[in-house]
């Protein structure tokens, strides 16, 4: 099993920027892309940004540019710096570990970023 611990997330105001930090134990042979979703009350759970064993990323078209997943595979760790915040980043950011892209292995416990205007 893995297990992904967060942190990070708070309360800013637009255009800060706010840095989450993602932590994975146990079975870390197992994950191959480790990622960051964001999901608002009535709305489904979206993708914000992954990225492979090897570094490659994908970001969703609405924070490309602004957003920037990186991961220390030493420490087992993923973070996501997040700048030029705006009120529409608004969400619960959760951490995900996969084996594959679409194959989940584990969620973080969520961690609230709110952007105010």
């Amino acid at each position: 099993q893995v297990q992904l611990v967060e942190s990070g997330g708070g309360l800013v105001q637009a255009g800060e920027s706010l840095r989450l930090s993602c932590a994975a134990s146990g079975s870390i042979a197992s994950i191959n892309f480790m990622g960051w979703y964001r999901q608002v009350p009535g709305k489904q759970r979206e993708l914000v940004a992954i990225i492979s064993n090897n570094g490659l990323t994908n970001y969703a078209d609405s924070v490309k540019g602004r957003f920037t997943i990186s991961r220390d595979n030493a420490k087992n760790t993923v973070y996501m710096q997040m700048n030029s915040l705006k009120p529409e980043d608004t969400a619960v950011y959760y951490c995900s570990a996969r084996r594959l892209r679409w194959m989940n292995l584990a969620w973080g416990q969520g961690t609230q970023v709110t952007v105010s205007s």
